[in-house]
């Protein structure tokens, strides 16, 4: 028999006791005592709800002079990382790259007080910007209508999350899987690159996917390339790896911002043929309703949808990533809603739907901003800019903000993580590759709905055959291993040890099944008694109960004894319920392995044969 190789767990008191370095535990009376936890109850929320509403009171109540000067340096410098950054995402999702600057001052607010990580980043990025500029274009091909559909969309987003948080739907968070999200993040950077490829050049690009547009970009490069536009865009990105390199905590995108906008002005790149970002209304945005049909409201629910799970996944992932060790806990409903909030003051100031920024989170962390306050600085900052330094905004060739997307970007694939799931996971890896060949062809959702219906796969077929193995006893160890894994162990003669590591359910009942017979057909020596080992079984349903009983009456119909061992109480109180304990009697029922098998055979299992 092939045995699924699985983990090899202590079988009695003695090993556990080894495991804890010889300590014997104590009873959990004497333990708890004077210390018990409260019980999880349904009732009992587990924070106050002033503080699960307005988090950012509960940092200011024992806010320090110290900390504020180090909160406002790091919004300062965040600030000027963002303005740039949020002019090139608002032009990666088609729109004005005034209403990316917009995304960096009410939203802000509104994290501020909302959200429960106290070094969050949010704003415009990258994720957000790519699934906008696809949801615009299934509504309309005007880009007129742009700014009001992509306000229109980040309200939309906001009712989702609301949706979401009345739903009590945070829990969603803790099953993204790794291999969908890494797959995500390549295409994600690969699909950005793509798509900036013709304004980091000038060479005209065409194409309704990324793989179509880099396909065009390849066709026309050669004699279609803007010598001037080529060497702003190179010269910007290679500072900014240079920088991110060996300067990190240098202002490097501030530096070439203003170095490009210098540059444009002092030669009139403008006039040489160099696109430059143009004129942008100078103030701060209005307050509205966006003036959007509910014909178009219907066509943008199901990207509003996608948009706030992506979002979503990204904002927690990200929040417990930078969280330090003695950061408030990242509470997944309170970010859905802050998110809320992030995304309906976006709708309402002229922006588009906004998400978490895992640069400027990584940016704050490493400066020691360590509270809200950071957002609200760099509002302000945003603010300022709006007011007084649109003129000069204005002169800022587009190719510097292509190849600021272009460098984020690369920061988006994950090269270590690609070789970590090739030497863990084909299955994962496939789940992965899937998701970047979908994005580059089909699109970012269509292939996150494949991704994730190839993940819920993956998680039935695991189910439906677990691991399992054929025990035996390891004299070097003390203890029942995997006889595939540990050749040296010894099988006792008329006794087969099986263990399945997994609940047993109606999914993978006829497979374990078939694989206790299996196990039983593969001895080399007649058999008396099947030992299952059930530790990890952690639960039971009707149809393994019913599979049980059929397993347990066919061996006595062939003269085999069927004994249960290392059963949890939680096992022990399931099979009670469907009726198992007449099959399962006192007499086949063991606290170890070891001691199922002495009693079996006669005989010490440490005895020399």
């Amino acid at each position: 028999m092939t045995q699924h190789p699985g983990p090899d767990h202590p079988d009695d008191d003695a090993a556990r006791v080894a495991d804890l370095g010889g300590v014997q535990p104590q009873p959990a009376e004497v333990e708890y005592a004077g210390n018990r936890p409260r019980p999880f109850t349904a009732e009992a929320p587990q924070v106050p709800p002033r503080r699960s509403l307005l988090p950012i009171l509960v940092d200011l109540r024992s806010y320090t002079r110290r900390r504020l000067r180090t909160d406002v340096l790091a919004g300062v410098a965040i600030a000027a990382l963002a303005v740039p950054q949020a002019m090139a995402y608002a032009q990666t999702a088609g729109l004005p790259v005034a209403a990316g600057l917009y995304g960096l001052l009410i939203p802000l607010v509104a994290y501020a007080a909302l959200g429960s990580s106290q070094v969050l980043m949010t704003g415009p990025t990258a994720t957000a910007a790519l699934l906008v500029s696809p949801a615009l274009l299934t509504v309309s091909a005007d880009p007129a209508a742009y700014p009001a559909l992509g306000a229109m969309l980040a309200l939309l987003v906001g009712i989702v999350f609301l949706a979401a948080r009345l739903l009590r739907l945070g829990w969603i968070s803790d099953y993204f899987s790794t291999a969908v999200l890494l797959g995500f993040l390549t295409g994600l950077g690969l699909t950005l690159i793509f798509g900036q490829l013709g304004v980091f050049t000038g060479v005209t690009v065409d194409g309704d996917t990324p793989l179509q547009e880099f396909l065009s970009f390849i066709a026309n490069v050669i004699g279609g390339t803007d010598p001037a536009t080529l060497t702003i865009g190179i010269v910007t990105l290679v500072a900014l790896l240079v920088g991110g390199r060996y300067l990190p905590k240098f202002p490097m995108l501030l530096l070439v911002t203003v170095a490009s906008i210098v540059v444009s002005q002092v030669l009139d790149l403008g006039g040489h043929g160099v696109v430059l970002v143009g004129e942008i209304p100078a103030g701060l945005p209005s307050l509205a309703w966006p003036g959007v049909s509910m014909r178009d409201v219907l066509i943008l629910i199901p990207s509003a949808i996608g948009i706030a799970l992506v979002a979503f996944a990204d904002a927690v992932l990200t929040a417990r990533s930078v969280a330090g060790p003695g950061d408030r806990p990242v509470d997944a409903n309170q970010e859905l809603i802050a998110l809320a909030g992030v995304n309906v003051a976006a709708g309402l100031s002229q922006s588009f739907p906004l998400g978490a920024s895992g640069s400027r989170s990584a940016v704050n962390v490493r400066l020691g901003g360590h509270s809200q306050v950071v957002s609200l600085v760099q509002a302000a900052g945003a603010a300022l800019v709006l007011l007084f330094l649109t003129g000069a905004l204005a002169l800022l060739p587009k190719a510097t903000l292509a190849a600021v997307i272009i460098y984020a970007a690369i920061g988006l694939i994950d090269i270590s993580g690609w070789k970590g799931l090739a030497r863990g996971s084909r299955g994962e890896l496939l789940i992965a590759a899937v998701v970047v060949v979908g994005m580059l062809t089909i699109g970012l959702l269509p292939s996150l709905v494949l991704a994730v219906l190839m993940s819920i796969i993956d998680v039935v077929r695991r189910s439906a055959q677990p691991r399992d193995a054929v025990l035996g006893w390891s004299v070097q160890d003390r203890r029942f291993v995997d006889v595939e894994r540990r050749p040296h162990a010894r099988v006792v003669p008329g006794i087969v040890v099986y263990r399945l590591d997994d609940r047993l359910f109606f999914a993978n009942s006829r497979y374990f099944l078939t694989r206790a017979r299996e196990a039983i057909a593969a001895a080399p020596y007649a058999v008396d008694a099947f030992v299952f080992d059930a530790e990890s079984v952690t639960n039971l349903d009707a149809s393994a109960a019913a599979t049980l009983i059929a397993l347990i009456e066919e061996l006595r119909g062939k003269g085999v004894r069927f004994v249960l061992a290392r059963s949890r109480s939680a096992f022990d109180d399931e099979a009670s319920r469907f009726g198992l304990d007449d099959a399962l009697r006192p007499e086949n029922r063991f606290p170890t392995v070891r001691a199922a098998v002495s009693a079996i055979s006669g005989a010490d299992i440490e005895a020399p044969e």
